[in-house]
């Protein structure tokens, strides 16, 4: 059998169960902070902050990578500025060697020179950051995406200084080596006799005569051999030796008669540094280097502004799409709040007038 209610009763009971509705759907705002949970809530709202959302993440995910390329940028300029200092080094070195007068000099400067060129490669095949090494040549160019359908873009070309010969042209030195010779001292002694000199030939060209009189002794000749530039004389008591440091040594006995077969040296190299030629050419290969190292450095230092630049308009977009998305689904609290108190004092009184429309019913019992 049914239950009648009364229409005040009906009537009352229907607002009491609106507000609990609206009661429930205050309060789930409030715990979630969001006022459109669901299509259901609101469907324009929902899919379009869905959408800003989506959008965010996809940014965030291209910010990661907008960090590591800035990194990776970083690396490649910290090792051309290293690179450089490296440069100017070598350079010093040859500005070293064009001031001395001594080959022994320059060929040691033309060592130091080989061992910094050495050192500027193993330099630039340790700039590498997360396996992106922009110094490094072929294989180590850089994408760096800023939109999510990859149609704005920069790419970074590297470049290869692992080879200072390739890209900086700037090439390994020629050292150098010393000619050398050794003359018994007993076939020296031997050939002497008077008015005889020995004539002294470096590279092809006369640079000295020895007398080479009667009773000329070793000591005398390696003495005169000494005087002469670039020539060095010794000897362990048996064997003479001579090391020449312009070209192959010749000595020759002037006379037939009691002759000393010509002596004739080997072994010369010519180094890179031995003449002031030669080492200007190698300075104004450097400067070219220097130049170059220094347009490479402002290149990567656009790059690098570029990056950072987008990196951080992609931190504020990522803001401006969460914050929109926000103002779509996000709940006002002090409103919900404000609602929640009202609701339940609607709710207080609701029960109430239901109360006493139910005592209004209830009245009916006291005629019986």
């Amino acid at each position: 059998m049914a239950i009648q209610l009364s229409a005040a009763v009906r009537q009352n009971l229907t607002a009491l169960q609106g507000t609990a509705d609206l009661l429930s759907k205050t309060q789930n705002r409030l715990s979630t902070g969001l006022k459109v949970n669901s299509a259901l809530d609101n469907p324009g709202s929902f899919f379009t902050a869905q959408s800003l959302n989506s959008r965010a993440s996809d940014l965030s995910s291209l910010l990661d990578d907008q960090g590591q390329a800035v990194q990776t940028l970083k690396a490649a300029d910290e090792g051309i500025q290293a690179i450089t200092k490296l440069a100017e080094a070598a350079k010093a070195k040859a500005n070293q060697a064009l001031q001395s007068s001594s080959t022994a000099d320059r060929r040691k400067f033309a060592g130091e020179y080989n061992e910094l060129l050495n050192q500027i490669e193993t330099l630039a095949k340790d700039s590498g950051y997360s396996g992106k090494n922009l110094l490094a040549g072929t294989g180590n160019d850089v994408s760096v995406v800023f939109n999510e359908d990859g149609t704005s873009k920069l790419d970074i070309s590297a470049v290869d200084y692992t080879d200072t010969s390739a890209a900086l042209g700037l090439s390994d030195l020629t050292v150098g080596t010393s000619g050398t010779l050794s003359i018994a001292e007993s076939d020296l002694e031997g050939g002497d006799e008077a008015g005889d000199t020995l004539t002294v030939t470096v590279g092809g060209s006369s640079v000295g005569s020895i007398d080479y009189g009667a009773g000329t002794t070793s000591e005398e000749v390696i003495t005169a051999l000494n005087a002469i530039d670039g020539i060095t004389a010794s000897t362990d008591g048996t064997t003479i030796s001579i090391t020449s440091e312009n070209g192959d040594i010749v000595i020759d006995d002037t006379d037939t008669t009691a002759d000393l077969a010509t002596q004739t040296g080997s072994g010369f190299v010519a180094g890179s540094f031995d003449s002031d030629t030669s080492i200007n050419a190698t300075l104004d290969s450097l400067t070219s280097a220097l130049g170059t190292l220094r347009s490479q450095a402002s290149t990567f230092g656009t790059n690098l502004t570029v990056v950072e630049n987008r990196q951080d308009f992609t931190k504020s977009m990522i803001n401006t799409l969460s914050e929109g998305a926000g103002k779509l689904t996000l709940a006002d609290t002090n409103e919900e709040g404000a609602n929640l108190l009202a609701l339940q004092t609607r709710q207080t009184l609701a029960s109430t007038s239901l109360s006493f429309a139910s005592q209004a019913d209830q009245n009916v019992l006291r005629l019986l």
